[in-house]
This record gives C-alpha cells, structure tokens and sequence, in this order.
C-alpha cells in the first residue's frame, strides 16, 4: 500500500543500534539530483541506517551519477585509443577508481576533475607502455576482467588481484581463451580466481571460443582488447551467453571510438586489426541505480522522472521499466527521459536475464504486490559481488517473506514485512536495493551501508534529497 499522505520521511543512522535523526539538512526540499549541490551523508564504516518509511508518495526528479558500466569501457577504449580524449558525466566510484589508478600503473596519462565529473586521458595507441606492474582492483569484477585482456597487448609481466572475494570470483573462461590466442598467462591459485598473472608479448589473431554462460565480461574485455591484435581475430561464444546487452553496450562504445566489430552470425564476433580513435564522450546516467528510483515510485504510489535516459540508452537495465508496467505501473518515455508512476502492484513471472543487476530491485519490492513474483534466468547473478540468489533469499526470508530458492533465480510470496537488519554482504545492490523496501515497512535497517561506495557514494544523500522535496 502507498504510504499515506503526512509528514516526510527521513533516515535515521546508528552504528548497530537505533539512534537519532538525520539533521534537517540532510534532506533539504531540492531537486534531488547527483549532479548537484545536496547536503552530503556518506555513511561511515560500521554505521548502519534505519530507514523511516515516507508517508507521501515520492515524487519529483532524479538524474543519477554517470554509468559504471559505460564509465569502465570508455576508459578502455580511451586508453588504448590514439590521441586525447575528453570523456564527461564519468562516475567516479570506488570501482571506476580502481580502473583509474590501475590505469596510472600501467603508464596512461589521465587527468581526473572529481568535481566536473571529466576525465581527460592521452591513449597508448593500443600497446600499454609500462613493462611491469601490480593491479589492485577490489572487487571490480568488470576492471578485473577488462584490465586482463588490456594487460595482453603490452610486452612484460602484470599482475592482478582484488580482496578476499575478488580471490573467489571466476575468470578461468578469460584465461583459457587469451591461453589459447598464446598468451602466457595464469591463475596464481590454480583455481580460475584471481590474483592473475600475465606475461604478455601481445595477442595474436586466429579464432577461439569462450564460454558466456558465467559472465558476459569475459566476452567484453576480448572484445575491447580484439583490435590490437595482430591479426583479424574471430571470437564465437561457446554456450548461452548472459547479459547479452551489456555485449552490445561494449560494441556501441567500440564504435564510439572508431572501431568496427562484426557480428557475420549469433554468438559469433570478428575484429580485424584497427586503431581507437580519441573523442570526446559523454556517459549515461547509470541505469541500474535509475532502478532504485523508479522503484520508489512504484512502492510509495509517486511518479519519478529519470532526466538523461531513454528507451535508446545504451544500457539494457532501462529495461527496468518494462518489468514495473508488467507489475502495474504506468510507464512514459521522453527523448531524453523515463517517467515512472505507482499504481497498485501484483506479483509477476520473469526472465531477467538480460537486465539482471535489477534483478535485487525488483526482489526488494515484491513483498509489496498483490501476488508472488517469480525471477528466473539470473544464475549467474551467484559469481557477482556475492552469491546473490542465495543473499535474497535470505534476507527476504529475515523479513517475513516466503522464499523459494531455486538454481537460477527465486519466487517470493508476499507476507507482511517484519522489522529487521539487512545484512548487505559488501555487496552495493543489496543495500540500496532494501533501502527501497525501508520506504514503506518500518524498522528496516541497512548494515553497512557504505558499501554503496562501490557504484553510487551519495546514494542516501540523493535518496534523501528526493523523500525530503516529495
């Protein structure tokens, strides 16, 4: 049920405990808008949120930072390309910094105005110039796996790795396949996780296959590195191929940048030896973390306008919007904008395959609907920053929900939501995601909710601009 109209809502912040307010400021009535001057609340580590359900409909505005997706491959492309580059509306996250630094460390020439949101960067005309160097990447799966296949065009040794949970996210499809192009490179642990170790000489031309069923990662960061090959080289996916859109997204960045990528049948790709050319390039808003918005509008019965995105956007997670008019919302679209409004909800079965980072988004709202939701299609979602089938269900379980967990996705029963602490497992979708569920049911807590930091460090600032100007 939409929260009925009254005072506004504000989130209260405690480290492991219930505790004060937000001060008044911390949610002024301004457009809310990343972008923008709104009062900063960035959690600290071990502080935890309570979230205060709105007893208005959430209504207004909301352009979200720059994509991280889009982020990640223009400052490959970028990098690798010939000339300057000036690249506008960049995130800047802990995983787009990861990519930055490593970037630094393997000899390119970046300038970075946080402010401005800009990235100025001189590429390396597809041969990294550095001989050696260690990479930190977190728990970046996309930097990881992007930076592996980059890695392979310079001549030296380059090592990879992450923290704990990076150690345990799969790479060994990448691996086998630049193996195969005659790479010398391995798995430290001989166990297809990072850390990586690649002793490059360049890639050479031919065909290989790689398999697609885990990430579609490991078929972006060949692509993105294919053009410096020394000699036409032909990719074909072994398998189904996950997140198929992301794919796409990677080839539309390639030919931003002057590179043609042809697609002569399904699952097939060949890429002749060409050059990046440097431009100037404009990033998306992020369309996964549109998700938790848009959401908003459909839990507290609101209308949310997305400035930046559209039905053409280059990110398949604009998709989300589909998915909340199958569930009952009215949906409306603009050259440049995705309006949402909440209606009533029911419960709705669905193939996510394709737009799966909101596969937690819409977990996080079917306690809300009329009937239960089934999410199919999205095991591979288990290798992401944590197991995250296994991680709905049980904190939807914790909360009073009826959960069915099955191999490739999960079916929630509604039932009322019980007040309780959402373990977020450092994963950022899980907090922000629950963050939109604390909108309606009381005595929702988000532990560690400066794992947000990951893809969106002012997420709270922005959701609480948004509830404090409805």
């Amino acid at each position: 049920m939409p929260p009925k109209p009254g005072s506004r809502w504000l989130p209260a912040r405690t480290p492991f405990r219930t505790g004060p307010l937000f001060p008044r400021q911390i949610a002024p009535r301004v457009q809310a808008n990343s972008t923008g001057p709104i009062s900063r609340y960035t959690p600290r580590m071990s502080e935890n949120i309570l979230m205060h359900p709105v007893t208005s409909p959430l209504r207004g505005e909301i352009r979200p930072p720059g994509s991280k997706s889009l982020t990640n491959r223009a400052l490959v492309t970028a990098a690798l390309a010939s000339g300057r580059s000036h690249l506008t509306g960049v995130l800047d996250s802990q995983d787009t910094r990861v990519m930055v630094e490593s970037l630094r460390r393997l000899g390119i020439e970046l300038s970075h105005d946080q402010a401005r949101r800009t990235i100025d960067i001189t590429g390396c005309a597809g041969r990294p110039s550095v001989a050696k160097a260690d990479l930190w990447l977190e728990n970046s799966g996309t930097s990881i796996r992007f930076l592996t296949a980059l890695c392979c065009l310079g001549t030296g040794e380059y090592r990879l790795d992450g923290n704990t949970r990076m150690r345990e996210r799969p790479i060994a499809d990448l691996i086998s396949a630049l193996a195969a192009l005659e790479v010398a490179i391995h798995c430290e642990l001989n166990n297809g996780c990072p850390p990586v170790v690649v002793r490059a000489t360049g890639i050479r031309g031919g065909t290989v296959q790689i398999g697609g069923e885990v990430s579609s990662q490991f078929l972006s960061a060949l692509l993105l590195a294919a053009p410096g090959a020394s000699a036409p080289l032909t990719i074909q996916v072994a398998g189904p191929l996950v997140s198929e859109p992301y794919v796409d997204m990677t080839i539309r960045v390639c030919e931003a940048f002057g590179v043609e990528i042809e697609r002569p049948s399904p699952g097939t790709y060949r890429v002749r030896p060409q050059s990046y050319q440097a431009r100037e390039y404009d990033i998306e808003p992020d369309a996964s973390a549109a998700s938790y918005f848009l959401a908003a509008a459909a839990v507290t019965g609101g209308e949310i306008t997305i400035p930046g995105l559209s039905r053409q956007s280059l990110q398949g997670d604009v998709g989300f919007a589909e998915v909340l008019r199958q569930m009952g919302c009215e949906v409306s679209y603009g050259p440049q904008s995705i309006t949402v409004r909440g209606r009533p909800l029911r419960g709705i079965e669905v193939d996510m395959n394709g737009i799966s980072d909101t596969a937690q988004t819409l977990a996080a709202i079917a306690p809300f609907a009329s009937g239960p939701t089934r999410i199919r299609n999205v095991a591979h979602i288990r290798h992401k920053e944590t197991d995250r089938v296994a991680a709905l269900a049980t904190e939807l379980r914790r909360i009073g929900q009826q959960v069915e967990e099955f191999p490739d996705g999960l079916a929630i029963t509604p039932a009322p939501v019980q007040p309780a602490t959402i373990a977020t497992y450092d994963d950022h979708r899980m907090a922000m995601s629950f963050a939109i569920t604390g909108l309606v049911a009381p005595g929702i807590t988000i532990a560690h909710p400066e794992c947000t930091a990951k893809t969106y460090p002012r997420f709270f600032d922005d959701l609480a601009a948004l509830a404090g100007s409805s």
